[in-house]
């Protein structure tokens, strides 16, 4: 049996750490399950326990394009499915079965596991995901779910509805969506299941789907007509047209960490950053990225965020509002982590058609960016710290504090950090940003020698 993590989404709830560059499942919140007092990304958790379960061999991630970078410096070696374009979860199964298929070794006969990547759950809830191969066979059904054992009646969540017990599993009712109180006091009483988000489906049935809309079944043929499957959930297009499904039980600890109470109902300490919490504040916690301090007192049930992108102070039982309050705003994320290192937007102007933006770029000891160029701007660097070297047109030029360098239109250019390097990056042009960046190549030994000598 394979397993697919599905990494996608952008977890707008989150705002303002959370944005397009840097998913929730990205942020470096929560605590690890072996060594529980360090911060790591949901991402890494999961990863962490998948491999503690044996299965992370097994496992491929889903994610977009854009989010390579940041899943390579966080989980390495991993394989990765990347999605072309965002097609909702119904493409990424099929992509993430086609991956499997070309490049695993998995046969059409296999079966895949689907599972989100940001519930905070225990390891005992990956063993009983492996029992859904046997639960496949046994039931004859097109798909398989996991539904967690509620602890309390809970509107946050959707609901499986269980119908016949069998010896290894139940048969599926219906569905229930998030209800309101008095549904979900019903929904607890009658023995409903929180829905995990997890499925087991065999390999050959979703891509016999794919060949429905006309699309190849191979990954690589696949990525290139992508935009012909259905930007749909799987849930409307295959859970709801199913003859038959099964379901187990789970019975550890469950939590969809998806708004701000959520995750600050299992953060291990109140305050990350600069912060001064009062004792007379009460269930209060603070997440401070900025280099100001934030000082609270007297506060009661609040969580207060500070980031580049905005600040978010809320009452806890308002936190599911953040997207719908949030989502009319439209900007450049102003800070972002990449696999070398990361980038603080500090200033974006246009005046006359001519755009500016300056950034403070920190690369990682040893880390090196692509071999690229501009096509329509030029570019200012002016070392802070650390130290470094740039080839640029086939020179090596060392970086050091208070080095100036001009980058113009065209000239192929990368950096090496020899110590964690920083400098103010000033774009100049009619394109700024990441809308003007073509890559020649990663490798920086296929740089020295390729493009170099």
């Amino acid at each position: 049996m394979y397993y697919v993590l599905l990494s996608g989404g952008s977890g707008k709830r989150l705002w303002p750490l959370s944005n397009e560059a840097r998913p929730k499942q990205y942020l470096k919140l929560v605590n690890r399950e072996i060594n529980s007092m360090e911060h790591c990304s949901m991402l890494q958790r999961v990863w962490e326990q998948l491999e503690y379960a044996g299965i992370a061999k097994e496992t491929v991630i889903t994610a977009g394009e854009e989010q390579l970078e940041l899943i390579r410096s966080q989980v390495k070696g991993a394989r990765v499915a990347a999605e072309p374009m965002r097609r909702d979860t119904f493409g990424a199964v099929l992509l993430s079965c086609a991956y499997l298929h070309s490049y695993t070794g998995a046969d059409l006969e296999d079966y895949a596991v689907v599972m989100p990547v940001d519930p905070y759950t225990e390891i005992s809830y990956f063993e009983t995901i492996k029992t859904l191969e046997a639960v496949m066979k046994q039931s004859k059904a097109e798909v398989g779910l996991m539904g967690a054992v509620p602890s309390h009646p809970s509107t946050k969540y959707g609901y499986i509805l269980p119908g016949e017990k069998k010896e290894a599993y139940f048969e599926v009712q219906g569905f229930a969506e998030k209800p309101d109180v008095k549904k979900a006091e019903e929904l607890f009483a009658q023995g409903a299941l929180w829905n995990c988000g997890v499925f087991c489906v065999k390999i050959g049935a979703m891509l016999s789907m794919a060949e429905k809309y006309g699309v190849p079944t191979d990954y690589k043929g696949m990525c290139e007509q992508y935009e012909k499957l259905p930007k749909i959930s799987f849930d409307y297009e295959v859970l709801e047209k199913a003859a038959k499904l099964a379901m187990v039980q789970y019975q550890g600890f469950w939590k969809d960490l998806g708004t701000w109470d959520a995750f600050a109902e299992q953060m291990s300490t109140d305050c990350i950053g600069n912060v001064v919490l009062d004792d007379s504040c009460q269930n209060t916690q603070i997440i401070n990225e900025l280099q100001a301090p934030v000082v609270a007192m007297g506060t009661k049930d609040l969580v207060v965020v500070a980031a580049q992108d905005g600040i978010l102070i809320t009452d806890k039982s308002q936190a599911a509002r953040v997207k719908e309050v949030t989502g009319s705003f439209i900007s450049r994320p102003m800070f972002e982590e990449r696999r070398w290192g990361t980038l603080e937007t500090l200033d974006d102007t246009k005046t006359d058609g001519v755009s500016t933006l300056t950034r403070k770029i920190k690369i990682y000891d040893g880390m090196t960016s692509s071999y690229h160029y501009h096509k329509e701007r030029d570019e200012i660097w002016t070392v802070l710290n650390g130290s470094g070297e740039l080839i640029l047109e086939g020179s090596k030029i060392a970086l050091t504090p208070g080095k100036a360098v001009c980058i113009r239109k065209n000239q192929r250019h990368a950096v090496k950090a020899f110590r964690d390097f920083e400098y103010i990056e000033i774009h100049v042009g009619t394109a700024v940003g990441n809308d003007d960046i073509n890559r020649i190549t990663f490798d920086w030994d296929e740089i020295e020698l390729s493009h170099i000598l």
